[in-house]
Protein backbone atom coordinates (compact mmCIF):
# COMPACT_ATOMS: atom_id res chain seq x y z
CA UNK A 1 0.00 0.00 0.00
CA UNK A 2 1.35 3.43 -0.82
CA UNK A 3 -0.52 5.39 1.84
CA UNK A 4 -0.58 4.02 5.35
CA UNK A 5 -4.02 4.63 6.87
CA UNK A 6 -5.17 5.12 10.39
CA UNK A 7 -5.30 1.62 11.84
CA UNK A 8 -7.76 0.32 14.40
CA UNK A 9 -7.43 -2.17 17.25
CA UNK A 10 -10.24 -3.51 19.42
CA UNK A 11 -8.97 -4.25 22.91
CA UNK A 12 -10.40 -4.89 26.35
CA UNK A 13 -10.36 -2.04 28.84
CA UNK A 14 -8.33 -4.25 31.20
CA UNK A 15 -5.55 -4.91 28.69
CA UNK A 16 -5.48 -1.26 27.66
CA UNK A 17 -5.22 -0.13 31.27
CA UNK A 18 -2.13 -2.37 31.62
CA UNK A 19 -0.64 -0.84 28.47
CA UNK A 20 -1.19 2.66 29.85
CA UNK A 21 0.80 1.69 32.94
CA UNK A 22 3.86 0.74 30.87
CA UNK A 23 3.43 2.91 27.76
CA UNK A 24 3.56 -0.18 25.53
CA UNK A 25 0.88 -2.57 24.27
CA UNK A 26 2.32 -6.05 23.77
CA UNK A 27 -0.88 -7.44 22.27
CA UNK A 28 -3.92 -9.46 23.24
CA UNK A 29 -3.82 -13.24 23.56
CA UNK A 30 -4.38 -13.84 19.84
CA UNK A 31 -1.62 -11.36 18.98
CA UNK A 32 0.87 -13.04 21.30
CA UNK A 33 -0.07 -16.45 19.88
CA UNK A 34 0.27 -15.30 16.25
CA UNK A 35 3.48 -13.29 16.78
CA UNK A 36 2.08 -9.94 15.60
CA UNK A 37 -0.54 -7.39 16.62
CA UNK A 38 -3.69 -7.65 14.52
CA UNK A 39 -5.10 -4.37 13.24
CA UNK A 40 -7.96 -3.48 10.91
CA UNK A 41 -8.51 -0.62 8.51
CA UNK A 42 -11.59 1.59 8.79
CA UNK A 43 -13.27 -0.58 6.16
CA UNK A 44 -12.50 -3.81 8.06
CA UNK A 45 -12.94 -3.02 11.75
CA UNK A 46 -16.74 -3.29 11.99
CA UNK A 47 -16.66 -6.77 10.47
CA UNK A 48 -13.81 -7.69 12.83
CA UNK A 49 -16.01 -6.62 15.76
CA UNK A 50 -18.97 -8.59 14.43
CA UNK A 51 -16.92 -11.76 13.86
CA UNK A 52 -14.81 -11.78 17.01
CA UNK A 53 -16.39 -9.52 19.65
CA UNK A 54 -20.21 -9.60 19.29
CA UNK A 55 -21.89 -9.08 22.63
CA UNK A 56 -18.61 -8.42 24.45
CA UNK A 57 -18.75 -5.38 26.72
CA UNK A 58 -15.79 -3.50 28.16
CA UNK A 59 -14.03 -2.90 24.85
CA UNK A 60 -12.18 0.09 23.48
CA UNK A 61 -11.44 1.08 19.91
CA UNK A 62 -7.88 2.33 19.56
CA UNK A 63 -6.89 4.45 16.54
CA UNK A 64 -3.21 4.29 15.61
CA UNK A 65 -0.98 6.18 13.21
CA UNK A 66 0.08 3.38 10.88
CA UNK A 67 2.86 5.51 9.42
CA UNK A 68 4.93 5.13 12.59
CA UNK A 69 6.05 1.55 12.06
CA UNK A 70 8.06 1.33 8.84
CA UNK A 71 8.78 -2.22 7.75
CA UNK A 72 7.40 -3.64 11.04
CA UNK A 73 3.90 -3.09 9.62
CA UNK A 74 2.96 -5.61 6.96
CA UNK A 75 -0.33 -5.88 5.06
CA UNK A 76 -1.03 -9.58 4.64
CA UNK A 77 -3.91 -11.56 3.11
CA UNK A 78 -6.49 -12.74 5.61
CA UNK A 79 -10.29 -12.87 5.67
CA UNK A 80 -11.56 -13.26 2.11
CA UNK A 81 -8.14 -12.35 0.70
CA UNK A 82 -8.32 -8.80 2.09
CA UNK A 83 -5.00 -7.32 3.15
CA UNK A 84 -4.95 -6.79 6.91
CA UNK A 85 -2.33 -4.75 8.76
CA UNK A 86 -0.12 -6.76 11.09
CA UNK A 87 2.45 -5.13 13.36
CA UNK A 88 5.51 -7.28 14.00
CA UNK A 89 6.51 -5.26 17.08
CA UNK A 90 5.03 -3.94 20.28
CA UNK A 91 2.77 -0.91 20.01
CA UNK A 92 4.20 2.18 21.73
CA UNK A 93 1.38 4.33 23.04
CA UNK A 94 2.96 7.40 21.39
CA UNK A 95 1.54 6.03 18.11
CA UNK A 96 -2.03 6.12 19.44
CA UNK A 97 -4.17 8.89 17.96
CA UNK A 98 -7.22 8.35 20.16
CA UNK A 99 -9.25 5.77 22.01
CA UNK A 100 -13.02 5.44 22.40
CA UNK A 101 -15.38 3.05 24.18
CA UNK A 102 -17.32 0.54 22.07
CA UNK A 103 -20.71 0.36 23.76
CA UNK A 104 -23.24 -2.28 22.77
CA UNK A 105 -26.63 -1.71 21.21
CA UNK A 106 -29.64 -3.83 22.23
CA UNK A 107 -28.75 -6.49 19.65
CA UNK A 108 -25.22 -6.92 21.04
CA UNK A 109 -23.51 -5.07 18.17
CA UNK A 110 -20.94 -2.40 18.91
CA UNK A 111 -21.66 1.26 18.32
CA UNK A 112 -18.67 2.81 16.54
CA UNK A 113 -17.51 6.41 16.48
CA UNK A 114 -16.96 8.00 13.08
CA UNK A 115 -13.80 6.55 11.55
CA UNK A 116 -11.09 8.08 9.39
CA UNK A 117 -9.64 5.85 6.66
Amino acid sequence: MSVTPTLYKIVTETLWHQARQTGIFHGAGIDLKDGFIHFSTAEQVKQTAALHFTGQAGLLLIAVNGGRFGDKLVFEPSRGGDLFPHLYADLPLEAVLWEAPLPLDQAGAHIFPELQP
